[in-house]
């Protein structure tokens, strides 16, 4: 009965608690009360409340009753770290009978057993809508915790659960509804400043009504706005608002960059917050100052308009902590605006500078005409250069302008032009520098200007020494680029720390092109002018050489057809007449053809050849005659044909009977009138040209058989000159081979002193369908192969003909086998170091005809 009448007693304080604390809206009043009423309801010493934090995921544990002197604060705990978060996260209660045997939260135990706590139980604080937390309920002695007072516990942290989730509801209302007002007039003074904005071009006037308007929502002691000058590269104090000391930082102070909360707003864009000024962290001689006035905390933005930071707005309090996280973004959003009036402001003044600008401008320009008049006059470098620096140190107002221009590998510079009026330091005096690790070599590199107002001694200490000699101590250096080509350097500098402007510099850009240019143009003028020299030697070297090795007297040979065919040549060379040289491929129908023209009366004007067969039909035209511009898709420019390149001298037109026939009439009128036209043209082009024609096909048969007209035939046949084939001058071989194996030994630096007679006899029997050409091939493998001093013939490429084994065969029958056993062999390849042609000692267009004549088609 007693124990009933106990419990009754219990639930209705327990009722009574809950309407007591029910009534709560914020929740340190709620703590308090809870702190008060508890330990009746509970008959416990020590009570905590350990509420979860969602967003840093801990338990922030509050001492309602204590041992402990700290009454109602607050502690923060990881989740794991105390029971509360065991409680939390399992929705269950945690029961410790002593802590001393307590192990599952070690880092909790010393600071219960110092408040004399002895047992606990930690139960949930939950509602129907959410987890908030956890209520610990501690003993001063030993206490097992019958599920009984468990039930009770539970069900007062049900009620507690419900108070603290109401006063948390009813704080964050009120803590919303104050937000909201101060957004409301935060919004109002960012109207009224945005009317200032489009309202005000006077600077002074604005800051005044902005720090009017900021000081109902942000209240500060003083304003200022400081703008970037970009003439001197400094932060200059613009308007002052700091009342009774408006003197304290007049217009135009600069503002350090270093030490100071602007110069560190402006260099990093980023807002700067100053809760409690430190003159060791800003020490600036300004900052100082504002210290020694009583100013203590401040915030400073940044003022940027289109990405360029224009200046800085700042605000000051004379109290610590004026200006919190909120206020800062407050003045950011207001520099957006205040950024765009003073862009506004400033291109106002622009404008009323533009007249002023303009005349500075239009000097310069006169000035640099007179520049571009040697750029375009001058090609001669060192005139070039001497001319333009001179001018451009009197446009740029500077002590000191350079060229450096570079060696032909790249890898040094040198100063080329100077213009210093001083003159303590010549050009002509200059050494090569290296590009790696020099100043102008950076530049040369990187193709992008450098500038500075003072040179860093720590980045370029030989530069920074050198110009010191010479009282030099900054300035810009631009690339002078040419079809993006860097050309070499353009260097100015200056005695006084004056940095050149963007303008400047982009002006220098622009400049150094035009200056590329010329000195492109000088440089081409120059190597032109050298290529012209040493032309002219090589022509004349060239023509020696082409006299020693196609000499007359160096036709190897004393076969008696040999010299039956250059005593012919004897007898028409000094005549203007047309030669046609018959013979077949590899006999030295163009040795005979040079022959001809060094000992006729044109030897001293040019001799030019040209294979029929190697050129493709449709460009044979354009070959022989030339073309005009746009006389075809791809005729980008006009062309001298092989008749003009000739006029005066020889024309040499090797297998002449591979012209087409719709090509062979312009052919024969430039034979009998001595004149044509360009392909796509209509000028009549009249030359002096001696014509030698070459083929080892059977012309007359071509003209029976229609493929050749004949009237270009008897025209070409005027002096007809055969060349023997080497099979019928094989006397001459074993002379040949001599002179190929020492012209080849020589050229390999190889020693051959033997030619086996087996070898001579050998190359003597065979046929030698390629002639000449065919045995030179020869005898360059065979001293390729030669390992020693003899003579290595790799005989097994020969095919052993004794004489009259094929008494019935052909020539033709013989030349068509040959060709076919050299396909076999070759596999059917034609071109190429191994291919078919170079077994047989000719071009492949002349195999090629060749097989086409002989009809030789490679089986499917």
């Amino acid at each position: 009965m007693t124990q009933g009448k106990a419990l009754v007693n219990q639930h209705a304080a327990l009722l009574e608690f809950a309407k007591s604390i029910a009534a709560h809206q914020n929740i340190s009043e709620l703590f308090q009360d809870l702190a008060n009423k508890l330990p009746s309801i509970t008959g416990c010493s020590a009570i905590e409340i350990a509420l979860h934090d969602p967003e840093r995921n801990t338990m922030r544990v509050h001492s309602l009753v204590s041992f402990e002197p700290v009454s109602l604060v607050e502690h923060e705990y990881p989740v794991e770290d105390v029971p509360g978060g065991w409680v939390w996260k399992h929705q269950g209660p945690f029961i410790c009978h002593n802590v001393a045997l307590e192990t599952q939260f070690p880092k909790m135990v010393p600071k219960v057993q110092r408040a004399g706590v002895q047992s606990f139980c930690t139960v949930p604080l939950t509602t129907d809508r959410r987890r908030l937390g956890a209520m610990v309920i501690a003993g001063m002695v030993v206490n097992h915790y019958e599920q009984s007072e468990v039930d009770f516990l539970q069900q007062v942290a049900k009620h507690v659960a419900i108070a603290v989730e109401g006063a948390l509801h009813c704080t964050s209302a009120a803590s919303a509804q104050e937000a909201m007002a101060r957004e409301r007039d935060r919004l109002r003074v960012l109207l009224e400043i945005n009317n200032a904005v489009v309202s005000h071009l006077d600077l002074r006037k604005l800051l005044e009504e902005i720090s009017n308007c900021l000081r109902r929502v942000i209240p500060h002691d003083v304003a200022a706005l400081a703008l970037y000058d970009p003439e001197s590269c400094q932060l200059l104090a613009h308007v002052l608002d700091f009342p009774g000391k408006q003197d304290f930082a007049g217009q135009g102070t600069p503002i350090p960059w270093e030490g100071t909360p602007e110069g560190l707003a402006f260099t990093t864009r980023q807002t700067v917050l100053i809760r409690k000024l430190d003159i060791t962290e800003f020490d600036a001689d300004i900052v100082k100052r504002a210290a020694a006035e009583g100013l203590r905390s401040g915030c400073a933005v940044p003022l940027i308009a289109r990405g360029l930071p224009l200046g800085t707005l700042s605000v000051i309090s004379l109290r610590e902590g004026a200006f919190d996280d909120e206020d800062a973004d407050l003045l950011g959003r207001i520099g957006v605006q205040v950024a765009i009036a003073v862009e506004n402001a400033l291109n106002y003044a622009r404008a009323r500078a533009a007249e002023g600008r303009f005349m500075k401008e239009r000097d310069r320009l006169r000035l640099l005409m007179d520049v571009t008049g040697n750029l375009t006059s001058n090609l001669q470098l060192h005139d070039l250069l001497h001319a333009t620096v001179a001018g451009v140190r009197r446009v740029m107002q500077c002590d000191i302008v350079t060229v450096h221009l570079p060696n032909a590998e790249g890898t040094h510079l040198r100063t080329y032009a100077l213009d210093f009026p001083d003159r303590q330091w010549l050009a002509e005096d200059a050494l090569w520098e290296p590009v790696e690790g020099t100043l102008h070599g950076m530049v040369f590199q990187s193709a992008k200007p450098y500038v500075a107002a003072r040179l860093d001694p720590t980045r370029f200490p030989t530069e920074a020494a050198f110009l010191a000699t010479i009282d030099i101590v900054g300035g810009c250096i631009v690339p002078l680029i040419h079809r993006g080509r860097v050309l070499g350097n353009l260097g100015l500098g200056r005695k006084q720390e004056v940095p050149y402007t963007e303008e400047e510099v982009d002006f220098l850009m622009q400049f150094g092109i035009q200056l590329a240019i010329a000195i492109d143009n000088a440089l081409t003028y120059g190597q032109v002018t050298g290529l012209k020299d040493k032309l002219t030697q090589e022509k004349l070297y060239l023509e020696d050489e082409i006299r020693i090795e196609h000499n007359f007297e160096e036709i190897i040979g004393d076969s008696s057809v040999l010299q039956h065919a250059l005593r012919q040549v004897e007898i028409v060379a000094p005549t203007d007449s047309t030669v046609l040289i018959l013979g077949e491929t590899g006999t030295g129908k163009e040795l005979i053809a040079r022959a001809i023209h060094n000992r006729s009366q044109r030897r001293e004007r040019t001799f030019v050849k040209m294979n029929c067969a190697a050129i493709p039909t449709g460009l044979l035209e354009s070959e022989l005659f030339g073309h005009e511009r746009g006389a075809f898709t791809g005729a980008i420019a006009t062309k001298v044909g092989r008749f003009e390149l000739a006029n005066g001298g020889t024309l040499f037109l090797d297998e002449v009977g591979d012209i087409p026939l719709e090509l062979q009439s312009k052919l024969l009128r430039v034979l009998q009138e001595q004149e044509f036209e360009r392909l796509g043209g209509t000028k009549t082009i009249r030359v002096n040209v001696r014509l030698v024609a070459a083929t080892n096909r059977n012309l007359g048969q071509m003209v029976a058989e229609k493929d050749f007209r004949s009237d270009l035939y008897y025209r070409l046949n005027v002096f007809p000159l055969s060349i023997p084939p080497l099979r019928e001058r094989r006397e001459d071989i074993p002379t040949l081979v001599r002179y190929f194996v020492q012209q080849f030994a020589r050229r390999m630096n190889k020693r051959i002193e033997t030619i086996p007679a087996a070898a001579i006899t050998a190359l003597s029997r065979y046929s030698w369908p390629g002639n000449v050409r065919e045995l030179e091939n020869l005898v360059e493998r065979a001293v390729i192969l030669s390992q020693g001093s003899v003579l290595a013939v790799p005989l097994t490429e020969l095919e052993s003909v004794a004489d009259g084994a094929q008494p019935h065969a052909t020539l033709e029958n013989t030349e068509r086998e040959h060709i076919l056993k050299i396909l076999k062999a070759t596999k059917w390849v034609l071109s190429g170091p191994t291919g078919a042609a170079a077994q047989l000692g000719m071009k492949r267009t002349t195999l090629q005809s060749k097989m086409q004549r002989l009809r030789i088609t490679r089986p499917i």
